[in-house]
């Protein structure tokens, strides 16, 4: 696809945008560049924040984890129901 392609570095010159090609390096050197900046956006949550966060997955998993026992439960107690146990 042709939108999936680097086009290269936008560079503000005299208040229009160009393109400027970049090489091997130069498109490394833009990733960490950009890397740098996504990581400066990033905010630490507070204690309080994150227990709420860990709480909120904990239960997540403990209610997921739940439904499928359960249904495992079910399906075993069907398949036993259908087929049969050898004894």
């Amino acid at each position: 696809m042709d939108q999936d392609e680097p086009r290269g570095d936008v560079v503000a010159a005299g208040g229009a945008a160009s393109v400027k090609k970049l090489g091997f390096f130069g498109r490394i050197a833009l990733f960490f560049r950009q890397v740098i900046g996504e990581l400066r956006k990033v905010v630490t949550p507070t204690r309080k924040e994150l227990f709420k966060f860990t709480g909120v997955v904990l239960v997540f998993v403990a209610i997921m984890m739940a439904l499928v026992y359960g249904l495992d439960t079910a399906f075993s107690w069907l398949t036993a129901q259908v087929f049969g146990v050898p004894q």
